[in-house]
C-alpha cells in the first residue's frame, strides 16, 4: 500500500510561484508513475504532469513552460514547482501514483488508471 501526502498550497498573486510537495511512503513498485492532478471548481479532475521512474516527464498544454514536476528519490518526495501562476491555476491540487503498466506514464492517463491519491492541497491564484 502507498501513502500520499501533499503539502504547499496556498494563496499566492497572479504571476507568483508556489512549490508543491507529496511525501510517499509505502512499497515502492506502487510509485512506478506519479502524476498531479488538479479539480477546479465546476469540473473534474484533470492531470497536470506526470513523471515515470524512467522518462520524461508530460505535461498539459495548459502549463507546459510554467510548471515542472520533478522527484527527490532519497527524499521519497514528488514536487510540482509552478511558475508564473494563473488564477486559472487555481484549485485543489493531488498527488497520484500507480505502479508499472504497459501502456507507460503519461498526463493522459485518466483518473480511474491511478491507484493511490493524497488528500490533496488547495492553490489559490488571485
Amino acid at each position: 500500500h502507498v501513502q500520499l501526502v501533499e503539502s504547499g498550497g496556498g494563496s499566492v498573486q497572479v504571476g507568483g510561484s508556489l512549490r508543491l510537495s507529496c511525501l510517499t511512503s509505502g512499497v515502492s513498485y506502487g510509485t512506478h508513475c506519479m502524476a498531479w492532478f488538479r479539480q477546479t471548481s465546476g469540473k473534474g479532475r484533470e492531470g497536470v504532469a506526470a513523471i515515470p521512474t524512467f522518462g520524461q516527464p508530460t505535461y498539459a498544454d495548459s502549463v507546459k513552460g510554467r510548471f515542472t514536476i520533478s522527484k527527490d528519490n532519497a527524499q521519497n518526495t514528488l514536487f510540482l514547482q509552478m511558475n508564473g501562476l494563473k488564477a486559472e491555476d487555481s484549485g485543489m491540487y493531488y498527488c497520484a501514483a500507480r505502479g508499472w503498466r504497459p501502456e507507460g506514464c503519461s498526463v493522459g492517463i485518466d483518473v480511474s488508471g491511478f491507484d493511490f491519491w493524497g488528500q490533496g492541497t488547495q492553490v489559490t491564484v488571485s
